[in-house]
């Protein structure tokens, strides 16, 4: 048994993912598996919430069109420009590329933040999954105000979900993008599928006239559910531009190009906030004011598309929140050295399989989704004042690494000062963080003449 137990760590100890240097040339990856990943990611779970969640807030038809459009297109540009150049640069995840810049105390503390909150994001769309799998063994799913677990029934299922997507995080990026790129089509294919099945519900549909008639009327009506705000055009920019600030502003997504050939690879982020973030959001709302804007993704999948539909939302969930796990485990492993990075995946599979029981976390996902990205946001502009704008001020890069230093203090003063402003800002939480990453980079730079002085 021992002999049995030794030859298993051996083995997973070998699923090596370049967690503290930099991807060599021979291992870079294919644009058709970026595309797969991207496509899988955010063709998911949560989009069965999000886009229900537009119609609750009473977002009119004419803004969640244009606006979904506006702010997609803005974060597949951040993707391209930000995120992509620095990581096909250094060839390292952030986590590790941190520790350069900002000491390896300021690394802990960022990057145990950073699991934390990716914990929460991927406990979400396990939730969501465990939404379509209770409707076949008759667990209730929790209602819109739920805090705590409903039953054990729930808790079980969370558990077991979220037992499946730790596996595959651990299996390491081939396995995560493999399965997502098996996958995403089919899980497209539902949305659309069963957002047709569901448009007879509302009346006939003969032009495309009518179907805008349906849309202004009865499923976008601009009326927001009683308890929920109100939301317009300029939050669905803001909301679909920064819904995954922490990935590319905030360049967690390091983690994954830097197995791209070339920048532009940042580009196909496209294939997932189109189909994922635009279409898929879209057919969501249909499916939700179909089934009396109740708030169920498993119903509203079951309703729209039979078994196909409720197995679509369980398979959504393990194709987002196994990148997302995947990015867990390596911020972890900077913070745990001495840890293969299978066990630090594993055990951040065993708290955010946790998390996952408590209905909030997918609730609440709005609010969640922007509070995670604005925390992580003000590091982003730290690693990218340093690596361009640095230079061009012929300031001194990677003084921490450089000097020995345990904490590079303008970096953590600028962090804190940030979430100290921007929060204090008047401004709704969509809208705080774009002001918040020019105040970031300001205070970072400033800081460090002040204090360093060279």
């Amino acid at each position: 048994m021992s002999q049995a137990r030794a030859s298993l760590v051996e083995r997973l100890d070998k699923l090596y993912e370049f967690d503290r240097e930099p991807v060599t040339p021979d291992k870079l990856q294919s644009a058709w598996k970026f595309a797969g990943l991207y496509a899988g990611e955010h063709v998911a779970a949560t989009e069965f919430v999000i886009g229900a969640m537009f119609v609750l807030h009473g977002v009119a038809a004419r803004d969640v069109f244009l606006g979904l459009l506006v702010g997609n297109v803005l974060a597949v540009l951040s993707w391209a420009f930000i995120a992509a150049p620095i990581a096909v640069r250094t060839r390292l995840t952030l986590y590790w590329y941190l520790r350069k810049i900002c000491g390896p105390g300021l690394t802990f503390l960022y990057n145990l933040a950073n699991a934390v909150l990716y914990c929460i994001l991927a406990g979400a769309m396990i939730s969501v999954s465990a939404t379509a799998v209770g409707l076949a063994f008759k667990v209730p799913t929790p209602a819109l105000t739920d805090v705590l677990p409903n039953s054990a029934g729930w808790v079980f299922l969370t558990l077991f979900i979220g037992g499946v997507v730790t596996l595959f995080a651990i299996l390491g990026f081939d396995k995560v993008s493999r399965f997502s790129s098996v996958c995403s089509p089919w899980l497209l294919t539902i949305f659309v599928a069963g957002a047709l099945a569901m448009l007879p519900r509302f009346g006939q549909l003969n032009s495309l006239s009518g179907f805008w008639q349906v849309a202004t009327t009865k499923i976008w009506t601009g009326v927001p559910l009683e308890g929920q705000e109100k939301y317009g055009f300029w939050h669905l920019v803001f909301f679909a531009w920064f819904c995954n600030l922490a990935m590319h502003v905030g360049l967690s997504d390091m983690a994954l190009l830097r197995y791209a050939r070339s920048w532009k690879y940042g580009f196909l982020s496209a294939f997932g906030m189109f189909p994922g973030h635009y279409l898929a959001w879209i057919c969501s709302g249909v499916m939700v004011a179909a089934v009396g804007r109740k708030m169920d993704p498993g119903v509203m999948a079951y309703t729209a598309a039979g078994l196909a539909g409720a197995v679509a939302v369980v398979v959504a969930g393990w194709t987002t929140a196994n990148p997302t796990m995947y990015r867990a485990g390596l911020a972890l492993q900077v913070i745990t050295p001495n840890w293969a990075r299978w066990k630090v995946t594993l055990a951040a599979g065993l708290v955010t399989s946790v998390v996952a029981c408590f209905p909030v976390v997918f609730m609440r996902l709005l609010d969640f989704v922007a509070l995670y990205g604005l925390v992580l946001m003000p590091i982003g502009a730290v690693v990218f004042s340093e690596h361009w704008i640095f230079p061009r001020l012929r300031l001194k890069q990677y003084r921490a690494e450089a000097e020995n230093r345990f904490i590079n203090w303008p970096a953590l003063l600028g962090w804190i000062g940030t979430l100290a402003i921007v929060f204090a800002l008047p401004i709704h939480l969509f809208f705080k963080w774009l002001p918040g990453y020019v105040i970031a980079q300001v205070l970072y730079i400033l800081l460090t003449m002040a204090l360093y002085r060279r």
